[in-house]
């Protein structure tokens, strides 16, 4: 609604502006008056005005004094000027101030109902603009927040990436990373109370540690934070002033975490268990991953602690011994990424085996298990998701970071998962056009789609959620239900429309805001395409 300020030393004039003009017919709930230009000011300061009707000459402060000093403090605020001379020069410089419209005295209604209500039109399309323009901004973080995701997965899971190549990608994702300075990483377990908490708030606590993160340390160091894929936070730090004074030293690299903690301590009551891992390379950066998060495992469930990997034991080759020399299997060419990704099933088992074989004429440790475990489940992550597939939904107790500690108790019991992993990924992967992974996308897009009704949820959006390019995903959508992505996702919103309407007593634009459209006018054409009526004629045939 609009509220709207009038401004005249003659009370009578704004008095019967008031009395007689069908402010509510025009979208106005508050009229406010004032008898100087002095007032006015004092009201503005008071009030949320959108548009000033003034007087041009008044004692003190003229109409267009004031409507000068309006632009320079509230330049949002539209103004029409109301004066008994038709002097060219008033309006030369009532245009020249950017007024809305220019009046003469006496006042017509009608012509000064059709000037407020073009103001208001005026203004309208301006909110509409405004609120568009962060939408869209708005789109375009989230979006950035699910490739960003994707490339941090993609790194941390083994994917090779040309320097070049993975430059561009931190650009255009506006990531001030430079791929050829060091960096560190830590991972981030939640602790205390966070332990207790469903997945969308913990969702939400990352974000908070994030925000925190980037807002302590923004001055130091370029920061880039996303949920990983072993279910811990993983945040990159590089210090914004690479040189040899540069903070990326082993006691900072501790006060940077502790500081993240204190704050989290402090403003979200809970706690953190965090690695830090010295400064590395982009090229180690999977074998960094690899050995940091099994320190992060092993370290217990429930420990509070900040541990600091030292260089040695992070990024030097694996000692010449029986059980490092077991381990080789898993890194001699081809790898198990590679086999699976060309679908060479009967090879990649008789990899698994030549792994498991060799470690079991040796006695591991339960580290050296660890890193079997991640080496196999990173090969799994990497090819389940490049095909579209949520690898969780696939055996969850695997990828749980807690369900871990059971599978690296022996290698034969992790043999045992792996194998049996490796079969589900082959009946899942095997035939992906097949109906039977069709239906599986369907199955997440229509449970997107229903969840967030209300969101401004768009093909490309849901097409990132489930991996798949959105071209591809609508194709597949059509064929297996006979019903555009779009067409469905409007449905969803009229049917849940027609819900509201029939069920509770929302007003239209508290409807129009819950179903996520901005203009309850666009809603209405929509609802009347959908069951030719309007919403209104609905509600009353109800």
């Amino acid at each position: 609604m609009i509220d709207i300020l009038l401004v005249d030393d003659e009370t009578y004039v704004t008095e019967s502006l008031e009395a007689t003009i069908p402010w509510g017919e025009l979208g106005v709930s508050t009229i406010l008056r004032a008898s100087s230009g002095k007032e006015a000011l004092q009201m503005m300061e008071e009030n949320a005005v959108d548009i000033v009707v003034t007087d041009i000459r008044m004692p003190g402060m003229t109409g267009l004094e004031l409507i000068a000093e309006i632009h320079r403090r509230w330049s949002h605020v539209r103004c029409i000027l109301l004066t008994g001379h038709s002097d060219f020069d008033y309006a030369k410089k009532a245009i020249q101030l950017q007024a809305a419209d220019y009046i003469l005295k006496p006042v017509n209604d009608d012509e000064f109902m059709n000037s407020v209500s073009a103001t208001i039109a005026s203004l309208r399309e301006e909110w509409d603009e405004f609120d568009k323009y962060h939408r869209l901004l708005y789109g375009r973080k989230s979006d950035y927040k699910i490739l960003r995701e994707n490339l941090m997965h993609d790194l941390l899971l083994g994917r090779e990436i040309s320097t070049k190549a993975l430059r561009e990608q931190l650009a255009q994702y506006e990531l001030h990373m430079e791929p050829e300075q060091p960096a560190a990483m830590m991972l981030i377990r939640h602790a205390g109370r966070f332990t207790s908490m469903d997945q969308h708030s913990l969702d939400l606590i990352d974000f908070a540690v994030g925000n925190i993160a980037e807002e302590v340390l923004g001055e130091v160091y370029h920061v880039w934070f996303s949920r990983g894929p072993h279910d811990c936070l993983v945040m990159f730090l590089q210090s914004q002033e690479p040189s040899e004074a540069s903070p990326m030293g082993s006691e900072a690299l501790k006060a940077a975490a502790e500081t993240i903690r204190n704050h989290v301590v402090r403003f979200l009551q809970g706690d953190l268990s965090m690695v830090i891992t010295p400064p590395f390379m982009f090229s180690e950066l999977t074998t960094v991953y690899r050995k940091s998060l099994g320190s992060l495992v092993l370290s217990g469930p429930n420990e509070h602690q900040i541990y600091y990997m030292d260089m040695e034991q992070t990024l030097a080759k694996r000692p010449d011994n029986d059980a490092a020399q077991a381990l080789e299997e898993l890194y001699k060419p081809p790898v198990l990424p590679q086999l699976l990704e060309t679908k060479q099933w009967e090879a990649a088992v008789a990899k698994l085996n030549a792994v498991f074989d060799a470690a079991k004429q040796v006695c591991l440790s339960r580290e050296h298990v660890y890193e079997m475990y991640l080496s196999v489940t990173n090969a799994f992550m990497y090819i389940a998701h490049k095909q579209g597939h949520l690898v969780h939904e696939i055996d969850h107790a695997g990828f749980d970071l807690l369900m871990a500690h059971q599978l690296i108790q022996s290698p034969e019991k992790l043999r045992r998962w792996a194998m049996d992993m490796l079969t589900k990924l082959q009946e899942e992967l095997s035939d992906q056009e097949g109906v039977q992974s069709r239906r599986h996308v369907i199955k997440q897009v229509q449970e997107l789609v229903t969840r967030d009704t209300g969101q401004d949820l768009s093909v490309k959006m849901i097409a990132d959620k489930v991996y798949l390019h959105p071209v591809y995903l609508s194709k597949i959508y059509k064929a297996e239900t006979g019903e555009g992505l779009g067409d469905y996702m409007i449905r969803m919103r009229m049917e849940r429309a027609l819900y509201l309407l029939k069920n509770t007593n929302k007003k239209i634009y508290e409807i129009t805001s819950e179903l996520g459209y901005q203009n309850p006018q666009y809603f209405s054409k929509m609802f009347k395409k959908h069951y030719g009526m309007t919403p209104n004629e609905f509600r009353d045939q109800t």
